[in-house]
């Protein structure tokens, strides 16, 4: 990840100095040295016209506007549209965060961030840079995959492996709840995770923090599966180091552009 962020121009729009200082020297030791820093929103997007960024990172109360009509102006501009955006922010608010979030952000990071949250924001922007590559492209037999799947809905569950089966997928393992997926996951080796975040007994975010923090099969990835609306449980799904999160149920192009990037990096 550190050679492709290194080839990325940054543009961080934050009007404190202390701050961007504070920032940059972050960015600087994951490996991002092309760091523009912009005071206002208004200067960051004259600039983009003839310079385009790789990655903006941006304040949410700014001079002349906020980081959420920032994000929203850029996804109208043909040129911006597919740039990745990060915001920092010290709001928890669902109702400031939400408008961001709609409009396609690859992290929030609070403020003040640590170096595991910015590293977290800066492997989903690189992920999305990466996520146009074709799953039948990678030279992998895909009938060697073994996927867990947990959810307490038997009926979710066929249709989660209906959908990796029509991928080629065929090996599965099936748990009604994350204390049944750790029991499982202590002597079983998975190339994927799928779970449900709302289950009795354990629900998804305990699962993940187990496989996180206490398995030895930390570095699965996972896919979190869910209809929860509420953005601070969300939020701290992806703090906690989800591989993806999609609605439920899925769309098979979710877990085909999720299985591309495994099988292509690993992660």
């Amino acid at each position: 990840m550190l050679a492709d962020i290194a080839a990325i121009p940054v543009y961080l729009v934050e009007p404190s100095g202390v701050q961007a200082k504070v920032i940059t020297g972050m960015l600087a030791k994951r490996g991002a040295l092309n760091v523009r820093r912009f005071e206002n929103a208004g200067e960051m997007l004259k600039v983009s016209e003839l310079d385009p960024p790789g990655l903006v990172i941006s304040a949410l109360y700014l001079p002349d506007m906020q980081g959420t009509e920032l994000v929203q102006r850029m996804r109208t501009d043909p040129a911006l549209e597919h740039t990745p955006f990060v915001l920092i922010s010290s709001e928890t608010r669902p109702q400031v965060l939400d408008p961001v979030r709609q409009s396609g952000v690859c992290g929030i990071l609070p403020k003040p961030f640590t170096e595991t949250q910015l590293n977290t924001a800066l492997r989903a922007t690189m992920d999305y840079l990466d996520s146009d590559a074709a799953l039948d492209v990678v030279e992998v037999d895909l009938s060697s995959i073994k996927v867990l799947v947990v959810d307490d809905s038997p009926s979710a569950r066929r249709f989660m492996r209906r959908t990796m089966e029509n991928l080629g997928i065929c090996q599965f393992v099936e748990a009604n709840n994350g204390v049944e997926a750790v029991a499982i996951l202590t002597d079983t080796a998975f190339d994927l995770v799928i779970t449900d975040y709302n289950m009795p007994e354990m629900d998804g975010k305990g699962l993940l923090d187990y496989i996180r923090n206490q398995s030895w099969q930390s570095s699965v990835p996972v896919l979190m599966v869910t209809s929860e609306s509420n953005e601070g449980r969300l939020a701290a799904v992806e703090e906690a180091g989800v591989s993806g999160i999609c609605d439920k149920p899925f769309e098979p192009r979710t877990v085909r552009a999720l299985l591309g990037r495994i099988l292509r990096t690993g992660q």
